[in-house]
């Protein structure tokens, strides 16, 4: 019971944070939400995930790991089809100036948007795991 309170914790916070990293995430419907999409995202990265993983390791070893970025972006799919007031919509990232490096404006579709929100959603769920251990 303490490891699925531990991992449903990572993964609510991880969801709130990500509306506000990325600008197409949007929830709607309060913490009821929230935690709706927290207690199904723990599920599916707990059930769901190491079944894809499994039928996909023939790929995922020849792509170098790269179709576990393609289940991670199938599960937050899935997140927001079975949690309707979570979507992902198309964004545009207005451009960065960082040490005098210029990163230009640009224009997400909504699978690039899926993309960035699923790295950003691991990025952050694999942070908050390692601070928690």
């Amino acid at each position: 019971m303490k490891f699925l309170l531990k991992h449903f914790t990572i993964y609510t916070i991880s969801l709130y944070l990500l509306q506000f990293i990325v600008n197409g995430v949007v929830i709607n419907g309060g913490l009821t939400t929230l935690f709706v999409g927290g207690a199904l995202l723990t599920l599916m990265f707990l059930i769901l995930k190491p079944i894809m993983n499994l039928l996909s390791f023939p790929l995922n070893l020849i792509t170098l790991g790269f179709v576990s970025t393609i289940t991670n972006i199938l599960i937050l799919y899935l997140l927001t089809v079975f949690v309707p007031s979570i979507t992902i919509l198309p964004f545009t990232f207005q451009g960065a100036t960082v040490a005098g490096f210029v990163i230009p404006k640009i224009a997400f579709s909504t699978f690039f948007a899926y993309a960035i929100s699923a790295v950003i959603l691991v990025l952050t769920v694999s942070l908050f795991s390692w601070i928690f251990e």
